[in-house]
Formats: C-alpha cells, structure tokens, sequence
C-alpha cells in the first residue's frame, strides 16, 4: 500500500507516494530522477548503489524507504558544491581511479564514508574498506592512491 513519504535528499526534501517497502535505490532512480547510484546486485553485496544515510555508506538496493523517511540521504549527485566538486571526486579524477565507471560513484560514497570518520587511513585500511565494492575494471590501486589524495586534501583545507 502506498503512503506519502518525505525525504530529505541531498539537502532538498522530496515527497513521493511509495510503499515503505520499496528499495530506497528504485525510488532514487525512478521517482526522483537521481541515477548515479547504480544497480549492480540487487542484494547489497557489489556497492554500485551505495548512498550515504546521515554521512555513513549504505547499500540503497537492499535499504527500505520507510527506514531513511526521516533521516539525511546523500547521493552522488549531492556531494559537489556548485561547480567545486568533492575531494574525493576531484580525487578519483585526478587519479584516473575508474575505468568504465559503473562502480565509480559506489566506490566515492564509500570513501566519503570512510574519510567522515577516519582521514588517516593507511593504505591496507582503505583497501579493507573499500572491498564491498566490486570493481571488474582493476583499477582498485589507483582508488587506494585516490582516498589518500582526498584525505590529505581535506586535512590540508581545514581551518
């Protein structure tokens, strides 16, 4: 049964009528139009659909609408400041940390994710974070030098 829903995505709040049910990832893609996050498995183990709830990575195939209605959803679409893009996006590009890039905004959600709690990662805990995230391309040791250029970027810019 469907019910009217509020959310707050990417710092705008949304209504949509939805069943409470429904995989937050279809509602980002077909009703509201935010198709960054990918569907890759549809069970919440490859990472291309990952999302931040409330600054912490998430699988939106496998998270229910009616668990995030009232809480912070980010998207890849909602991480760059107008045209300043995310140091972990300019990161990734700076890097050439992605190939085909149909995991590329799973694995940038998941980095965010980590460099929100933890910026002094070594190399060996930002490849064990990232390991959710299925890359097929290999490009999974420039994505190690791409968090560690993100994370001293953001070291460097705060006050």
């Amino acid at each position: 049964m469907a019910t009217v829903r509020q959310l707050n995505v990417n710092g705008r709040v949304y209504t949509t009528e939805v069943d409470s049910e429904s995989s937050l990832l279809f509602v980002l893609r077909d009703q509201l139009d935010l198709t960054g996050s990918k569907y890759g498995c549809g069970e919440g183990q490859c990472g291309a659909c990952t999302v931040l709830i409330d600054g912490k990575s998430r699988r939106s195939c496998i998270t229910r609408v009616g668990d995030v209605a009232q809480r912070q959803i980010t998207t890849i679409e909602g991480l760059a400041q107008g045209d300043h893009l995310h140091p972990v996006q300019q990161a990734f590009l700076d890097e050439g940390a992605m190939q085909c890039a149909y995991c590329t905004s799973g694995m940038i959600m998941t980095a965010v994710s980590l460099l929100n709690s933890k910026r002094d990662s070594s190399a060996a805990e930002i490849a064990r974070s990232m390991e959710g995230n299925i890359c097929r391309c290999g490009t999974q040791p420039r994505i190690v030098l791409a968090v560690q250029r993100a994370a001293n970027a953001m070291n460097e810019s705060k006050p």
